[in-house]
């Protein structure tokens, strides 16, 4: 009996390495489980926005390469199209492309004409992002899983399900977020009545 106690053990000390990344994993996949079911959108259309979002990456830069820095943010499978083209005919192209695309219900194109941004632009940018989601974090009232922040150019993009009382929150902590320059709401409005 004393043998396979010691066998057991010395085999969990030997395997004990290579379960060193199961732990985050599990955590990632409950914290991410939890994240969909306070999701104000079903989980079909937590699946279909994620897929949108690939296949139009995936779709423009087929057609149009390194050409243009765009990024997609679908919510609710309605698309943000934002970053930098050389001229009016590739923002038109990129909308029509990602229109094309299977479940897209409508379209933001904020395409900027312009060169295409630095990394150190981006980087600002991402920080921005990073200072309103956490900002909405600290606000109790609010649930920030219902609400996407995204920002290009130092302009905020908010995207989310949001009841009116909610959305004035939200724009208030993005406004009030230093170093943003403008605030673009493209927040769908839902009764109190009918929130989680």
């Amino acid at each position: 009996m004393k043998n396979i106690r010691t066998a057991s053990l010395l085999l969990g000390v030997a395997i004990l390495p290579l379960l060193q990344g199961c732990l985050p994993m599990v955590a990632a996949g409950a914290t991410g489980g939890a994240l969909v079911a306070v999701d104000r959108r079903t989980l079909g259309t937590q699946t279909e926005d994620e897929a949108i979002e690939w296949k139009a990456a995936s779709r423009v830069s087929e057609k149009l390469g390194d050409k243009v820095h765009a990024n997609y943010t679908s919510y609710n499978r309605k698309v943000l199209i934002s970053g930098e083209v050389f001229n009016e005919e590739m923002k038109k192209d990129v909308e029509r492309i990602v229109v094309a695309v299977p479940q897209v219900q409508g379209v933001y194109n904020e395409l900027a004409i312009a060169p295409i941004s630095s990394f150190s632009a981006r980087s600002n940018d991402s920080y921005i992002t990073t200072k309103v989601k956490s900002r909405l974090l600290d606000t109790t009232s609010l649930k920030a899983v219902h609400t996407k922040v995204v920002t290009e150019a130092g302009v905020v993009y908010l995207l989310g399900l949001v009841t009116q009382r909610e959305a004035d929150a939200i724009v208030q902590v993005a406004r009030t977020t230093s170093d943003v320059k403008k605030v673009v709401t493209l927040l769908e409005i839902v009764p109190e009545t009918k929130v989680k």
